[in-house]
């Protein structure tokens, strides 16, 4: 398979995840290369993360409130404003529906990327229900967002971006070189200390040894994704680039 690489630096990216934290263990490096060279990044998340902690006793309305400014975090880890847009569906309970479509396809639309990235839809084996439909949100609300006949209460120009990369695909068919940006995504995915336990495993914050774990994990997969295309550290995704 032909592996294209090192999309030119858009001037701005719309990264579409399900829940906090997604969107830098996808493509965080490649966010804060493009952000080091100019792009507006703009995070987009589809669900409040409300179910994202392995304690029973955890209160949710707490837990939702610290995620979002753990997203508003990384966001300026990566080299962005902070600012964050959260649709706000339940955790575990995202649709890709019309109504969620809208709302993706109003955002395109409003921001106005040349990049959109999210996760791949159609990935083997996937388990997380979110995951798989904020992935189809991002292709067909690509789809509402371009053409004038969808939507046309939401009042706003239609808008094609030039390229959608796909992280987590089955078969990537591009890599960006992030030589240089994996602390920086290390630093990003980080800032979401309410998911060290259940998503980085992490169980001690206070363990040099489980972070460094962390870390090694980390480093170990973009070697592997860079070596695709001859790089020492990559990010690899599936490339959709006639929109």
């Amino acid at each position: 398979m032909e592996i294209s690489t090192n999309l030119p630096t858009p001037a701005r990216a719309l990264a579409i995840g399900a829940h906090p934290d997604d969107i830098e263990f996808g493509a965080g490096a490649t966010l804060a290369k493009w952000a080091a060279g100019g792009c507006e990044l703009v995070h987009l998340v589809c669900t409040d993360g409300s179910k994202g902690s392995w304690d029973p006793e955890q209160d949710q309305a707490e837990l939702v409130a610290r995620r979002q400014e753990e997203q508003r975090e990384a966001s300026r880890a990566l080299g962005g404003s902070g600012e964050c847009i959260f649709l706000g569906w339940r955790d575990g309970e995202l649709d890709s529906g019309l109504r969620q479509r809208w709302e993706v396809a109003y955002w395109i639309r409003r921001c106005r990327p040349e990049v959109v990235l999210g996760h791949d839809p159609w990935r083997r084996y996937r388990l997380h229900p979110d995951h798989r439909n904020a992935g189809f949100l991002a292709t067909d609300g690509i789809v509402a967002a371009r053409d004038p006949h969808f939507f046309p209460e939401q009042s706003l120009a239609h808008h094609r971006p030039t390229a959608l990369l796909l992280w987590e695909a089955e078969e990537p068919d591009h890599v960006e070189d992030v030589e240089g940006f994996v602390d920086t995504k290390l630093t990003a995915l980080l800032a979401h200390a309410s998911q060290f336990r259940s998503t980085m495993g992490i169980d001690d914050p206070a363990s040099d040894e489980q972070t460094a774990g962390f870390r090694e994990r980390v480093r170990r997969r973009l070697a592997d994704h860079g070596a695709k295309a001859g790089f020492a550290q990559g990010e690899a995704f599936r490339i959709m680039a006639d929109l």
